[in-house]
């Protein structure tokens, strides 16, 4: 698995760190593929959460994920995310995870983000909130 260039930790603005879990693993003895998806989940909502949301008002449009390196249980993880890209009404959030104790880039993936109102099904401006995170 080659490393994307240029990804490093510092490049990250916002982190958290978790524990990987037993039943992550899969047959193999290595994290389960899908279980990152998971992971980058739980980052992106206390992003979110961090910036003041509490009913999060946004939807995903998309995901890709690069997987870099395997991760085995036990181990920690960094997870970093920065906003890489703003719109009218949506976003990009990159994510890093990696190995907390090898500082080993695991995966890097790019979400984007539609904000969104459930109740008129229509997108809405990105708010000032994020609009000020991704300038910091």
């Amino acid at each position: 698995m080659a490393k994307p260039k240029n990804i490093q930790k510092s490049d990250f603005k916002f982190f958290i760190e978790l524990d990987v879990r037993w039943a992550d693993m899969d047959c193999i003895g290595h994290i389960n593929n899908a279980t990152f998806l998971t992971y980058v989940e739980t980052a992106r909502i206390k992003l979110i959460e961090k910036l003041g949301f509490k009913d999060v008002p946004i939807i995903m449009a998309s995901i890709k994920i690069d997987y870099v390196n395997q991760l085995k249980y036990p181990s920690i993880m960094e997870i970093g995310q920065k906003i890489s890209r703003l719109g009218n009404s949506s976003f990009d959030i990159i994510t890093g995870i990696f190995n907390k104790e090898s500082g080993e880039l695991i995966t890097i993936s790019n979400t984007t983000l539609v904000c969104y109102d459930y109740n008129s099904q229509k997108s809405l401006k990105v708010p000032i909130e994020i609009r000020n995170f991704a300038l910091e």
